[in-house]
């Protein structure tokens, strides 16, 4: 576990807050008055060190640690498939493996990101439907449904977007190899 020190940002929990161990995927209750540190805050979510334990916390929690909550997401009226895309993508690198400090596109674990319009009756709506096929750093990742849920998360925020199907795939494994050059320097593997 390199990388955590006991230097980060001390913080003291406001109100009681849910929390997801990591790498369990366990839902807990931190309760107000809890003393521990930010060892992440990366896309909007927390990564917290209590008691020896690591813990995500939402970025709509992000109040019970004395933080802001992240900003809304805004699109030009009419904005196009590209605008759309361009968008899922911003968000898409705000999405965190909590024990990693490398977002999910740097990492390599989204295989496909797909968008269509949604049609009513042979009428198009305006609103949309992405489809994104990912992969974790390991099959069995405890933090894997909460990874998923926090990409659907991002991409429904995004206006116009009606649904997100996030699949995941273990087909090709994922490996090192797949990760951006600035995942590999940041993780030292370059």
């Amino acid at each position: 576990m390199g990388g955590y020190s006991q230097t980060s940002e001390p913080i003291v929990f406001e109100r009681d807050c849910a929390a997801v161990m990591v790498p369990q995927g366990q839902v807990v209750t931190l309760p107000a008055g809890q003393s521990g540190y930010i060892t992440q805050a990366l896309g909007g979510s927390f990564t917290v060190f209590v008691d020896g334990n690591l813990f995500r916390i939402d970025g709509a929690d992000a109040d019970a640690i004395g933080k802001e909550q992240p900003t809304a997401l805004t699109l030009a009226e009419g904005a196009g498939d590209e605008e759309v895309e361009k968008l899922v993508w911003q968000q898409l690198r705000t999405c965190y493996d909590p024990e990693i400090p490398v977002n999910v596109v740097d990492l390599g674990l989204v295989y496909e990101c797909t968008i269509e319009k949604c049609l009513n009756e042979s009428v198009e709506t305006g609103q949309r439907k992405v489809k994104v096929v990912m992969t974790l750093t390991a099959p069995g990742c405890g933090m894997g449904d909460i990874l998923v849920d926090d990409v659907r998360t991002k991409i429904e925020a995004i206006p116009t977007v009606a649904e997100a199907d996030v699949e995941l795939t273990f087909d090709p494994p994922w490996n090192h190899t797949m990760m951006s050059d600035v995942a590999k320097l940041e993780t030292g593997m370059l």
